[in-house]
């Protein structure tokens, strides 16, 4: 029992507290009710007025829910001082795009803009409008399309803008392509390259999604809330979903931006509860035989809380996903090893790297570095074909002609008592563990080739030539690491002297084939 003294003490508390208890903390952002609309822009003014048509049963999310839009094209949402809210383009729809092609489905709510750092943010957007307008034009959708894929682009500065330019934008202008997305580390640090780089993909005529990176964020913040500000101000939401014809695209943020107590700042692979409660929201609203590609920067089995993402999809019957960082290109495999339940292994492609190795290694002709990949592989892009719920890989080596899919090393004379001791090897850049290689040595006899993981031989030796090079006036090559698309055999030791072609044949795991030669003089 309380003695009356500490009753009337606790009293006196109670109602000095009181008006904290009704009122908002000093430090907490003030929530509010959106309201807007999606509608059907007939004249094109981006406003929704006379003639235009309101859109029912449309996905709108402020990051952590997603609600549908009425009959009449109307939404609510909660929203603070910090959010964005934004639309999930259905089929048959696009969203407006600005100038660099970039689309445009996104409100951002910051009365008082970003906080200040390194590189800017969102200036202040001001008092929440009465109406949030969302506008949609219709355009047709295939079940058969094809998408660019862009690993880490990641320049340092213009002259690397310039080498993105000039080493793969060119080569895309025309693409019959129905979008791009690149995923992540678009820059290197210097975020006010996010403008010149991305005029520069707009060159190729067609709308361009982002994904965030580790080299994407404003590394001053001291939240990982903050971090990707920058960002936001170009490209909108750091995660967001959409559909293409029959495939659900479900864009992730998956880069924890951390300030140790002590040390320096770092990052790390992860999603975060709000992330994925909008996740869970939105695969619940894709049907099963739907679909559903996940894109995101870091490899999905380096991701912390990958498991609670795995409860999500492994039931699925039609679900893969894309990432970048590793500067190499690999397919794998996600099984119960890495605590995977499904019935069918999780189909995860790390995408090949624009930069390839960081823009390193001698220049070639063009004055660009060759930049050759750790794993042997060329730096370049990938082209992914769809078809309902079927898809293809397609590697595209920068420079070259879209048949360059494999390097094969080998002499090009080797004497007849040598030929117990040589050893030919064939780089299939898209090569995987479901990938067949086989070999002829000119006639309609095929021997399949092992499969190895190993260093790239090819490789490993220029980067030793070029540690040897005195003086040099580019960057140097990275250091080989293993390759997962690495096939190795020998030769008969009874070949007599004369020419041959070596020919390899790389069947993937979608039956498509990609061919290379080799000649070969053997010697007395």
């Amino acid at each position: 029992m309380w003695h009356r003294p500490s009753l009337l003490i606790a009293l006196n508390f109670l109602v000095l507290l009181l008006p904290w208890l009704v009122l908002p903390l000093p430090w907490a952002s003030a929530e509010q009710m959106a309201r807007g609309i999606v509608f059907h822009d007939k004249n094109g003014d981006q406003h929704f007025d006379e003639g235009d048509f309101p859109l029912g049963n449309i996905g709108v999310s402020n990051g952590r829910e997603i609600v549908s839009t009425s009959a009449d094209g109307r939404f609510t949402l909660t929203i603070d001082d910090d959010d964005i809210i934004f639309v999930l383009k259905p089929r048959g729809w696009r969203t407006p795009l600005n100038q660099e092609n970039l689309p445009r489905f996104f409100y951002i709510h910051k009365p008082k803009g970003s906080p200040k750092l390194k590189y800017p943010g969102v200036d202040p957007t001001g008092p929440l409008p009465d109406l949030i307008e969302f506008p949609l034009y219709p355009q047709k959708e295939p079940d058969q399309f094809r998408a660019i894929l862009f690993g880490d682009p990641q320049p340092r500065d213009q002259k690397e803008v310039d080498y993105i330019s000039r080493d793969v934008v060119s080569d895309l202008i025309g693409t019959d392509a129905s979008f791009g997305v690149t995923l992540g580390d678009i820059v290197n640090d210097d975020l006010s390259l996010f403008g010149p780089l991305t005029q520069s993909i707009a060159l190729i005529g067609i709308p361009w999604y982002n994904v965030i990176g580790n080299h994407d964020l404003n590394r001053v913040a001291k939240h990982d809330h903050h971090s990707d500000e920058s960002f936001e101000r170009v490209f909108g939401p750091n995660y967001y979903s959409f559909d293409y014809g029959p495939v659900h695209f479900l864009v992730l943020d998956d880069v924890i931006w951390e300030i140790p107590d002590e040390g320096r700042p770092g990052y790390d692979g992860g999603l975060g509860a709000d992330q994925m409660g909008f996740i869970r929201e939105d695969l619940a609203r894709i049907p099963e035989n739907q679909l559903v590609v996940l894109l995101m920067h870091i490899p999905l089995v380096d991701v912390e809380d990958r498991h609670e993402l795995y409860r999500l999809i492994e039931m699925r019957p039609f679900c893969m996903s894309v990432a970048a960082h590793l500067h190499l290109h690999v397919h794998e495999f996600i099984t119960a090893e890495d605590g995977w339940r499904g019935p069918q292994p999780h189909h995860h492609i790390i995408n090949v790297t624009v930069s390839g190795s960081w823009w390193s290694g001698a220049p070639d002709e063009r004055g660009i570095p060759h930049t050759t990949m750790a794993d042997g592989a060329p730096n370049g892009y990938s082209i992914i074909s769809f078809d309902g719920t079927r898809y293809q890989l397609q590697f595209r080596a920068a420079g070259r002609p879209a048949k360059y899919q494999m390097q094969i090393h080998a002499p090009d004379s080797l004497s007849q008592e040598n030929l117990p001791f040589a050893t030919i090897y064939a780089n299939v850049f898209d090569g995987s563990e479901r990938t067949k290689v086989e070999y002829s040595l000119g006639d309609d006899t095929w021997l399949e080739m092992e499969k190895v993981l190993a260093l790239d031989p090819g490789y490993s030796r220029m980067v030793e030539q070029e540690a040897a090079i005195k003086d040099k006036n580019w960057r140097e090559i990275t250091w080989p690491e293993i390759s997962t698309h690495l096939w190795r055999t020998t030769l008969p030791t009874s070949l007599e002297p004369g020419s041959y072609v070596i020919r390899v044949k790389a069947t993937d795991m979608h039956g498509a084939t990609h061919h290379g030669n080799h000649l070969l003089r053997v010697t007395p």
